[in-house]
């Protein structure tokens, strides 16, 4: 199955996160891997083609269980992947692989593309009263 959580709200990251360990203590083969998650990702575009491409290489020789692409909707947006590549890669992983992405405005294609699609919104939020992460917390 193919799941998606978007949206401004936090969590995102943090439900991928929980089904990547639930399937981990299942004993299933979990790739996870991270686009813009650093304040440097931007200076960083030119290698995210070729991350993408390790990752879809190793997904696939590899035989994971389940595909991890957090934040790979911004990196779409962002014009360091092309939706097609990432459709391509949906469209012709193994049934048998669970894929989870993430990120913020997906494509009504993508949406359409996948099983389960959470939206996250955010309804308030300390960083909107100037307060910053906080380790162990938010980061």
């Amino acid at each position: 199955m193919k799941h998606l959580y978007f949206g401004d709200g936090k969590g995102k990251t943090t439900a991928a996160v929980g089904i990547a360990v639930r399937a981990a203590g299942s004993n299933l083969k979990v790739l996870f891997v991270q686009f813009l998650k650093t304040e440097f990702s931007a200076q960083a575009a030119k290698i995210f083609k070729g991350i993408f491409d390790h990752s879809v290489t190793l997904a696939l020789t590899e035989k994971y269980d389940m595909v991890v692409f957090d934040e790979i909707i911004d990196a779409i947006n962002a014009e360091m992947l092309t939706e097609s590549e990432v459709v391509e890669f949906i469209t012709n992983a193994p049934s048998s692989m669970e894929i989870i992405m993430t990120g913020h405005n997906p494509s009504q294609k993508m949406i359409d593309l996948c099983d389960y699609v959470t939206e996250f919104k955010k309804i308030k939020h300390p960083y909107d009263r100037g307060i910053t992460g906080r380790i162990g917390v938010d980061f």
